[in-house]
């Protein structure tokens, strides 16, 4: 499926040397491919699918710690 060779292409990049904006459309991005995903999943209830979209997850969870920084103490 395309779809799932997207996630996994988006799920490989590096997340390095982004801008904040660079992590903003990548955090949209991985939203609205595990949306899209789970529109998927829900009517096929394939295991793979839901692997990859805990993985984009994971990944997406990690963009947005980076993006919501260190907090003041």
């Amino acid at each position: 499926m395309e779809l799932i060779k997207k996630a996994l292409e988006f799920e490989s990049m590096k997340m390095s040397n982004m801008t904040t904006s660079d992590r903003v459309q990548a955090s949209r991005e991985a939203k609205a491919l595990i949306l899209a995903l789970n529109e998927v999943y829900k009517e096929t209830k394939d295991p793979e699918i839901m692997d990859v979209m805990k993985l984009l997850t994971v990944k997406k969870q990690r963009i947005e710690k980076r993006l919501k920084g260190m907090p003041d103490l």
